[in-house]
């Protein structure tokens, strides 16, 4: 006779009570738990937009937090313009703070939002695309998808090199030093006119002298510094014209300074 095979042990009540049950993604959820969760959301929103409605701006603070990013996002897949992505935001909430007073609820506050930003972005991308701005990159674009460089990064800054800076501080310092070496009155009125920009009439006044003589001072007070820039530096020849002096040198591989 053969006797029946044992059942194998079940766990005790106890033991199935204290197993933990491992947390699930918001995809493993299920959609009734989604919905749940997506109905809760709707709820505070419709209770932000009545306070708003009775007065109370907070609320709409609220809702800008809130909602923003979400919104930016849309508006950036959209545009793919940063630029254009947060004026568009920035708009979608002006419209809704204008807005808000109408909204009937028909929809969860969020999907009348994600309208407004919709019809704003295709509305702007309609408007550049008849100028064929579609056919433009903007400056902020990545130069690559693995690189965080921007096209901006490749526009050349005005700002001076190293290099440069170096140089201009040195022939600064240089110019500094031939003034000091020049007659009081030279130095007087060459800083006045070069380094104060002062007008020649009010170098006049200021100086107790007629237009002319101003002109005819400072004409010579440039001669003198030239001829003491030409001692102090020989590769400045005392017989260039002051320009040659800030411009490159191809013979000489000088750095280029600003005019003067």
């Amino acid at each position: 006779m053969l006797s029946a095979a044992p059942c194998p042990a079940l766990p005790s009540s106890a033991h199935a009570a204290t197993t933990p049950t491992p947390p699930r993604s918001a995809a493993e959820r299920p959609t009734a738990e989604r919905t749940l969760a997506a109905q809760t959301e709707a709820a505070s929103d419709a209770a932000r937009v009545r306070r708003f409605n009775a007065g109370d701006e907070t609320a709409f603070v609220e809702i800008m937090s809130r909602h923003r990013e979400k919104i930016f996002g849309i508006t950036l897949a959209l545009l793919r313009n940063r630029g254009d992505a947060e004026e568009i935001t920035q708009d979608t909430f002006i419209r809704a703070h204008r807005g808000l007073g109408k909204f009937r609820g028909d929809c969860s506050l969020a999907t009348w939002l994600h309208r407004i930003a919709v019809n704003l972005a295709r509305n702007r991308y309609w408007y550049f695309y008849r100028r064929r701005r579609h056919a433009t990159l903007s400056l902020d674009c990545a130069l690559a998808d693995d690189s965080a460089a921007t096209f901006t990064d490749l526009v050349a800054s005005d700002a001076p090199d190293p290099a440069r800076a170096t140089t201009n501080e040195e022939f600064a310092a240089l110019v500094a030093a031939c003034m000091e070496s020049l007659d009081p009155r030279h130095r007087e009125i060459l800083t006045l006119r070069t380094r104060l920009h002062r007008p020649y009439e009010e170098i006049a006044a200021t100086l107790g002298l007629n237009v002319g003589t101003v002109k005819s001072r400072i004409a010579r007070a440039r001669e003198n510094l030239r001829t003491q820039l030409a001692a102090m530096c020989p590769e400045f020849g005392a017989d260039d014209e002051p320009s040659s002096w800030f411009e490159p040198s191809r013979s000489r591989g000088r750095v280029a300074l600003a005019s003067a």
